[in-house]
């Protein structure tokens, strides 16, 4: 302690665990600024992965299912899970099946993106399938990255001499 006082700096007990206990003569505000930096980056490089929802009708027109169907297609190659909810009404609760071919053609038709986490469940008036991706969110994240880099370096034009 004394020859912390005579440098200036601060007594830092480092590892706290170990027998005998870790101290270091530095100063503390820079270590607790460095510690602060690391906790930062590493909560930056951590990929949180969304649950995006679609909604579906059992008697949906084609071209409005292909729509729905790019959306989650974008949102599986973006590394997000998908909950495909189809929404049934009136007498259309009678005819549940309907609504569980609609979504086995759906995981049909996205199987090479993604794969069906729970099977389509009947909950009350809905029926809820979730999808998940075959890729981690920080992969499509990188590789989004990479792909915008190549299309900006293709775009430039070649320096003239």
């Amino acid at each position: 302690m004394r020859l912390a006082v005579e440098s200036d700096l601060d007594l830092v007990e480092v590892a706290p665990g170990a027998r005998p206990p870790v101290c270091k003569l530095m100063d503390y505000g820079k270590f607790k600024y460095e510690a602060a930096q690391k906790a930062r980056e590493a909560r930056k490089n951590q990929a949180h992965a969304l649950i995006k929802e679609m909604k579906l009708r059992p008697k949906i027109d084609p071209h409005d299912y292909e729509t729905k169907k790019g959306h989650v297609v974008r949102f599986l190659k973006a590394g997000d899970k998908v909950k495909v909810t189809i929404m049934f009404r009136g007498r259309e609760q009678s005819r549940p099946e309907l609504g569980y071919r609609l979504l086995q053609r759906l995981a049909e038709d996205i199987e090479d993106l993604g794969y069906v986490e729970f099977a389509p469940k009947q909950d009350g008036r809905n029926m809820i399938m979730v999808v998940a991706p075959h890729k981690k969110k920080a992969d499509a994240r990188a590789e989004a990255k990479a792909a915008k880099e190549a299309e900006r370096s293709a775009s430039e034009p070649a320096p003239s001499e």
